[in-house]
């Protein structure tokens, strides 16, 4: 069994006890891949499924299994960290990968953790509630920079995700055409990534590179980042789409 095949018969298994027992189970946070299997799968469930990832733009999300039968109230096991630095004077520039970079290092499955969100001076990272206590007790110091932690709501979070506002020209909304505007590609390496299995919209796998992209759909593309088709709002003189999109700041 592959691991997709896995990950469809664990998603499958949470749902039918779930049914069976009449409560609420939970998934670990799902990738991109993950979560495409999970929208795959959505009509084989037993019961009703919502996903979040702690706050709304959240990447990595988890899965609720909910029974129809269920009227009490329930929230996901999601915890958020706020990270700061011991002694800011003396701190560096943290970003993404020496965060997570840290975290791994104390042996945590990655399912466990949930996104990781980048402010000045300050860092947030979403987990399982169940670890947060670990990584309060055993994450000292990131890269060179010791470092404290604090438990607090995902809903307090006080940043939120930072967008930079871009232009650009193509010749359709097609998805390759959009992803060599954004990423400056070639149209050709645009579609490589689109056969590789490295673009999604809305959470949902691409394969097609001549899928059209609407106002507000998410791509994601692996290994480069994401962003918000936002609108087309008019044509140069030789007829070609002007648009506009928010590019996620890390």
């Amino acid at each position: 069994m592959n691991e997709q095949e896995l990950c469809k018969k664990r998603l499958l298994d949470l749902s039918r006890q779930a049914n069976r027992k009449g409560i609420v189970l939970f998934s670990d946070f799902l990738n991109l891949n993950e979560l495409n299997i999970y929208h795959q799968s959505e009509k084989l469930f037993e019961t009703r499924t919502e996903s979040f990832g702690g706050v709304p733009f959240a990447e990595r999300q988890m899965i609720a299994f909910l029974p129809d039968a269920l009227y009490y109230d329930w929230e996901y096991p999601i915890t958020a960290l706020k990270i700061v630095p011991a002694y800011p004077k003396f701190a560096e520039q943290l970003g993404h990968r020496d965060i997570l970079g840290s975290i791994m290092q104390l042996g945590v499955d990655r399912s466990k953790l949930g996104d990781i969100i980048v402010g000045k001076g300050e860092y947030y990272l979403l987990c399982e509630e169940s670890i947060a206590g670990y990584f309060m007790e055993h994450l000292e110091k990131i890269r060179h920079t010791l470092v404290t932690l604090t438990e607090c709501d995902p809903s307090d979070l006080k940043v939120t995700q930072e967008f930079e506002r871009k232009e650009g020209i193509i010749t359709s909304n097609r998805l390759d055409a959009v992803l060599a505007c954004v990423y400056k590609l070639s149209r050709s390496q645009a579609s490589e990534l689109i056969r590789q299995d490295k673009v999604f919209i809305n959470g949902r796998l691409t394969q097609n590179p001549t899928a059209a992209c609407h106002a507000d759909d998410i791509v994601s593309a692996r290994g480069f980042g994401r962003f918000i088709y936002r609108e087309e709002y008019g044509e140069t003189g030789k007829g070609r789409l002007k648009i506009r999109y928010d590019l996620y700041k890390n």
